[in-house]
């Protein structure tokens, strides 16, 4: 009688209140047993719905980022130690674009590959997901990254002439100097892949000329480079006249043109920014 007095009498129930017998719903039911806490959670909750569509694409690069990204700033840090955080950010940068060089020519190929991943003093490195149908392709990759490389250097070749920063002088020439220095025709180097598609002969005068890297400046991992690339070179040698290694004469001509071109232009501006350098 209550109940159907209050609703004649038109007055508002009081805050809480439910008629006799009415079915609560579980949304209501949690709110009232959980009391602001649960109100709370469900506005949280349906905040979280409507912006899922910034949030899905976070959850979906975080493998990147915490790979890519910590191994940068882990790279950057070990750097900074031996030559200061500003010229160890700028050579982990170039790296990076280094890098991304290969990334690039993969995708436009077809191949599937991982994201960079860095290692300090090592350098850095990505890992193919599928292997090259052939050494022309796999000399395409391995090309990516010091034609890249080398425009990033000349960009901070760039920026030095017109600021004049000594800084970004001496990073020209360690950007010149690591993608010549991984066009070495040795195994694993991208050097070693790239002259697949022209001549596996000239892994001998890689040889030589890491053997003689080593004898003048002795280093630990260009040691470990040549360790582990002398069982893969042997390996390949040996199957040199299997249809991998079968490249047409032109592209043979093309990829000779663009390695022997490239190696002349990092050369050169090597020798650029190590003037600027001299004073």
């Amino acid at each position: 009688m209550q109940d159907y007095a209050d609703s004649q009498s038109g007055r508002e129930p009081p805050p809480g209140y439910e008629p006799w017998g009415e079915k609560q719903s579980l949304w209501r039911r949690i709110k009232r047993l959980l009391g602001p806490v649960g109100i709370g959670l469900v506005v949280v909750i349906k905040l979280l719905a409507k912006i899922k569509f910034l949030i899905l694409p976070i959850i979906k690069f975080l493998p990147l980022l915490l790979k890519t990204g910590g191994t940068m700033v882990l790279s950057i840090g070990a750097y900074a130690l031996a030559w200061g955080w500003k010229f160890a950010l700028g050579f982990v940068l170039l790296m990076l674009v280094h890098e991304c060089g290969h990334l690039l020519a993969a995708r436009r190929i077809g191949l599937k590959v991982g994201a960079p991943v860095f290692i300090p003093f090592m350098g850095a490195f990505i890992a193919m997901k599928e292997a090259p149908r052939d050494a022309w392709i796999e000399a395409q990759v391995g090309l990516g990254g010091p034609l890249v490389g080398a425009l990033g250097a000349f960009l901070c070749w760039g920026i030095y002439a017109a600021t004049g920063q000594p800084l970004f002088s001496a990073l020209a020439y360690a950007g010149f100097f690591l993608n010549l220095f991984n066009l070495t025709p040795v195994g694993f180097l991208d050097g070693g892949r790239v002259v697949g598609a022209i001549s596996l002969w000239l892994w001998v005068i890689g040889l030589g000329v890491a053997g003689a890297m080593m004898f003048l400046s002795p280093n630990v991992v260009l040691f470990i480079i040549m360790i582990m690339s002398l069982p893969h070179m042997w390996r390949c040698y040996h199957n040199r006249k299997t249809a991998y290694y079968q490249v047409p004469p032109l592209r043979r001509v093309i990829m000779s043109i663009l390695y022997f071109g490239l190696l002349a232009l990092l050369v050169a501006g090597m020798a650029l920014s190590h003037v600027a350098l001299a004073p």
